[in-house]
């Protein structure tokens, strides 16, 4: 798929674009019939998925202080979500029951991703956990409605273990993450930060008779005609009988396209200087 160069637009069309698109959302959140999940419970007793991510990583011209007030923008956000039951029929929307990260909540300056380059940004750091919630949410029964595919990739694989492209990204309010519960049993998340992982669980008040296996296909990167590479693939899944092991079919779930930030063919101890 061809992948576009970054356009320059005029502040005055940002600006104008950023209030539009909030506005929308505002009233969406707030005056639409969607039932957003926003109870916080004691735990439910079934553990469905479990998955965690290191919290620091040593990342190409990233200041590790930035990580370290990621780490301070995650514990702020998850105590939003931590306990968060989903009934049936009901949706969770990230931004929503986060809201907007700001210095009077304890945010703090963390890595953003802007026009392709990691800045220092207000709450920055909450991908992290928007990847998390995603790429969990792939191994249950959940809807996901609402993703956005990170544009760039930023950073080499180094020690990869999820197929690239299996996040998503988030900024606060209209690059959301939505979540539809259209099971007839409750869902709920549970969400650690401890002294080196991210740590999140789904559960519910009832097992589920499937698993699942995310992989990818059609992964690929291509020289683009602007003089730099994109990277793109398609996102999959398997579903399995949890008792027999049986394969009940395959899901395509989503394909993505990335601006590649680094060279493709450098190694890794090269790109990490």
């Amino acid at each position: 798929m061809f992948v576009r160069k970054f356009v320059n637009r005029s502040k005055l069309r940002i600006l104008i674009g950023r209030v539009y698109f909030a506005l929308k959302r505002y009233f969406y959140w707030n005056f639409s019939k969607v039932d957003f999940a926003k109870t916080l419970e004691s735990s439910l007793p079934i553990e469905i998925f479990t998955h965690k991510t290191v919290l620091r990583r040593n990342l190409k011209d990233v200041d590790m202080w930035m990580q370290e007030n990621k780490i301070t923008n995650l514990k702020i956000a998850i105590k939003k979500l931590n306990g968060l039951v989903i009934n049936p029929g009901q949706t969770f929307s990230y931004w929503r029951q986060i809201g907007k990260p700001t210095k009077n909540k304890g945010y703090l300056e963390g890595m953003v991703l802007r026009n392709g380059k990691a800045v220092p940004g207000v709450g920055g750091g909450l991908c992290q956990l928007s990847n998390l919630l995603y790429w969990m949410t792939l191994h249950t029964p959940l809807t996901v409605i609402e993703r956005w595919r990170h544009s760039y990739d930023l950073f080499p694989d180094i020690n990869r273990k999820q197929p690239f492209g299996s996040g998503a990204t988030c900024a606060y309010p209209n690059i959301d993450l939505q979540i539809k519960n259209n099971t007839e049993q409750k869902f709920q998340l549970f969400l650690e930060v401890n002294d080196e992982y991210l740590i999140g669980k789904w559960l519910s008040d009832k097992p589920i008779k499937l698993k699942y296996k995310i992989f990818d296909k059609d992964h690929e990167i291509k020289s683009e005609w602007f003089g730099g590479y994109s990277r793109n693939n398609k996102i999959f899944r398997k579903i399995f009988d949890k008792d027999t092991n049986n394969e009940i079919t395959e899901e395509f779930i989503t394909e993505n396209h990335a601006m590649m930030m680094y060279e493709p063919l450098l190694e890794n101890n090269e790109i990490k200087k």
